[in-house]
């Protein structure tokens, strides 16, 4: 082999040797960078909220039947949320809440002011959920019919909303949140005309992030 030659096998043998050092690096930091985020989930173990419904209070509740299917209700609900988090903050961004019965919509989804969630923190809120003339699904009616007759009738309270986390000086992009808290109600007079309805007992919601 001539010098020439030589001097460029060397050449692309450092070329070789400077490649591996960088793909190395570049390696090792981002295997660092997934090491520090893991260290720092294990250290704060974040926790979704929890969600209570607390009490509510049906002021109407009109259903006419066939052939019409309407139902209107009135309903004021109280709901807690705590943050379990000692070191994460929750940013609540966008938040609405409305009534379902049988996967159903059947309020107007009343919005919550956005909020700011600290470590530990309890929030409590009392919204009034409205359902004027609501149209019932046609599958539904017979079911509606004996859940009434019968003086119990199960809703479910939901709560839609887009959140961030809080760490220190950090903060999240938004995450989808989907609560789910069952109202077991039951009429004093079996469901009859003018009988009110009764919030039975506080429950605990379903939380999907």
């Amino acid at each position: 082999m001539t010098g020439k030659g030589c001097e460029q096998h060397v050449k692309c043998c450092e070329k070789k040797r400077r490649r591996r050092r960088i793909i190395g690096c570049i390696l090792g930091t981002i295997l660092l960078i997934l090491l520090i985020i893991l260290i720092v989930w294990l250290a704060l173990r974040p926790t979704k909220p929890r969600f209570y419904l607390r009490d509510a209070v049906v002021l109407q509740f009109n259903y006419t039947g066939n052939p019409a299917n309407l139902l209107s209700i009135v309903t004021q609900v109280t709901i807690s949320s705590r943050n379990p988090n000692d070191h994460i903050g929750i940013y609540y961004d966008r938040i609405n809440v409305f009534a379902a019965y049988k996967f159903q919509q059947i309020t107007l989804s009343t919005p919550i002011p956005p909020f700011y969630q600290g470590h530990n923190d309890v929030t409590i809120w009392s919204p009034y959920l409205t359902g004027p003339n609501v149209p019932v699904a046609p599958y539904l009616c017979d079911v509606l019919t004996q859940d009434k007759n019968s003086g119990f009738l199960l809703l479910h309270v939901k709560v839609d909303a887009r959140i961030r986390w809080k760490v220190g000086s950090w903060t999240s992009g938004n995450y989808h949140m989907f609560v789910s808290c069952p109202a077991f109600l039951a009429f004093e007079n079996g469901g009859r005309s003018g009988g009110s309805v009764k919030f039975q007992q506080m429950s605990t919601c379903s939380v999907e992030i």
